[in-house]
């Protein structure tokens, strides 16, 4: 395609490395930005330097935050006897959502997949594994935690491992509820459904099986 300048083209190579935007839908989006006013194009540019630049993890959860604990650790009011384990900060808003839980979070980065090369090494675990430790170790640590993790092939071997990694420290270890579609993503679970699956979450043991 012949693009009539090098900066339109150039904007177009950009926005069409996004996911899910060919260069068609691409050139629309730079040829709408053009047509609007320069300072709300500038607004968006300085909007996606600040994405990039400020945004950090949460050095407990590893959610993402603006400063080095994020609002959810750092909010008094949350249960910090429960921790819901999940694999990415989607999943963190897509149970914030719900309105349904109110304890702490993990964030894994991922699940076991030796296929793509992912080990539990390339996860947070040990960092999940000290926050319990931690805890018990001063008698105000966790209680219980909620493996919320994708019923995937890969989920499920991951909420495996950190059962066999959390066990001995005694606490109870539970799965939401299978409302969530096996094989399907946590994302884009609806809110009812997922709201559901917090409230009724299951026991999760080392045999793989889930217990009323």
């Amino acid at each position: 395609m012949q693009y009539p300048s090098q900066h339109i083209e150039k904007a177009v190579e950009e926005i069409s490395k996004l996911p899910g935007i060919g260069r068609k839908t691409a050139l629309r989006l730079a040829l709408h930005l053009l047509r609007r006013e320069e300072t709300e194009t500038s607004a968006l540019a300085q909007a996606l330097i600040d994405l990039r630049t400020k945004t950090r993890n949460c050095s407990n959860c590893h959610n993402l935050a603006d400063s080095e604990i994020c609002s959810i650790c750092a909010n008094p009011r949350r249960d910090a006897s429960v921790i819901c384990v999940v694999e990415n900060p989607q999943d963190v808003m897509a149970i914030e959502n719900t309105a349904q839980y109110h304890g702490l979070y993990h964030v894994l980065g991922g699940v076991i997949s030796p296929i793509e090369g992912v080990g539990p090494s390339d996860l947070r675990i040990d960092s999940l594994v000290n926050r319990v430790a931690g805890g018990n170790s001063a008698g105000g640590g966790p209680k219980e935690i909620i493996l919320a993790i994708s019923p995937t092939m890969e989920g499920d071997t991951t909420a495996f491992y950190l059962t066999r990694k959390l066990k001995p420290f005694g606490i109870r270890i539970s799965s939401i509820a299978r409302g969530v579609p096996v094989g399907g993503e946590l994302e884009y679970t609806d809110e009812i459904t997922l709201g559901r699956s917090i409230l009724s979450r299951t026991l999760y043991n080392t045999s793989g099986e889930d217990k009323e």
